[in-house]
């Protein structure tokens, strides 16, 4: 999937975002807050200019980022940014939508969490395929250049599956793409993990070459890395990787389609959403209170 969004429709995302004289009315300093949240490119310090013209130049200069507009659409209508929480964050997701349908995009829940998906003119269900910029996207988080060739060869592989009619494969090869992902980050990211392991069930060590994807999600969960929605809808992903062993297959009783592959492609995204909110290292500039403009 790719995104590039006109001008216009980032003005109107921008407009949405600021919500001037609306119920969820953002001041400078809080848009300035949101960018830093999902980790917007060049960490932009408002300057005091009027709101909404302010963000349209800023979400223009970074639109060629495409995994960070898929992050930014995202968090708009999260609902971890609205104290009441979905109750508030759907409405926003309507107009959001709303704003996306010239484009042929569209935000939808997936168990909880928001997740950016295509729309065609045959169907108005949203398709989700491989996310957008996935090299650049492991290669940030990620120095582990074989890895990364091997990650994103999974994923590949995967594409090829779906798009060639072998769904069961292709859920397999997510589920494969997923635990390496979380393999490679855990192990970069934490000495601890890399030297003596994960504690897995019964407090037993779990070398770091050893551990599955069950034990490398409840480890990021817990170093929220991975937030609660996309980690339990994650697990659903792992059981239909397990259909690597035929009987778990004959057992859970399951025939894949093309839906079942585009509902595990879903938690990819946001679990990437989740890893790179988490992880690439933004520091931003203390923020003065401004006025509202």
């Amino acid at each position: 999937m790719t995104i590039a969004l006109d001008l216009l429709t980032l003005e109107r995302v921008a407009r949405l975002i600021c919500d001037i004289d609306g119920p969820y009315e953002r001041t400078g300093a809080q848009i300035e807050r949101f960018l830093h949240r999902v980790r917007w490119p060049g960490a932009p310090q408002y300057d005091g200019s009027p709101r909404v013209s302010w963000l349209t130049e800023v979400l223009n200069v970074g639109a060629n980022d495409a995994a960070a507009l898929d992050r930014l659409l995202c968090r708009i209508c999260d609902p971890l940014e609205y104290d009441e929480g979905l109750a508030a964050a759907e409405p926003v997701a309507q107009e959001l939508n709303r704003i996306l349908v010239p484009e042929q995009l569209t935000v939808t829940y997936v168990s909880g969490r928001p997740v950016l998906g295509q729309l065609t003119q045959m169907t108005d269900t949203p398709l989700f395929g491989q996310p957008p910029d996935l090299r650049v996207r492991v290669e940030r988080l990620t120095k582990d250049s074989k890895g990364i060739d091997v990650l994103l060869a999974r994923a590949d592989e995967a594409a090829i599956c779906q798009n060639s009619g072998a769904f069961a494969l292709a859920i397999i090869g997510i589920g494969s793409f997923v635990e390496g992902l979380l393999h490679v980050v855990v192990t970069e990211h934490d000495d601890d993990v890399r030297r003596n392991g994960l504690v897995g069930r019964g407090g037993r060590r779990v070398p770091a070459e050893r551990a599955g994807l069950h034990l490398l999600l409840d480890y990021a969960h817990r170093r929220k890395w991975v937030q609660t929605d996309a980690k339990d809808f994650m697990e659903k992903v792992r059981d239909y990787r397990n259909f690597v062993h035929p009987r778990h297959q004959i057992q859970y009783g399951l025939v894949p389609d093309l839906d079942t592959v585009r509902m595990c492609w879903a938690p990819v995204h946001a679990l990437l959403n989740d890893l790179e909110s988490a992880l690439l290292s933004q520091v931003p500039a203390p923020i003065a209170a401004q006025p509202l403009t």
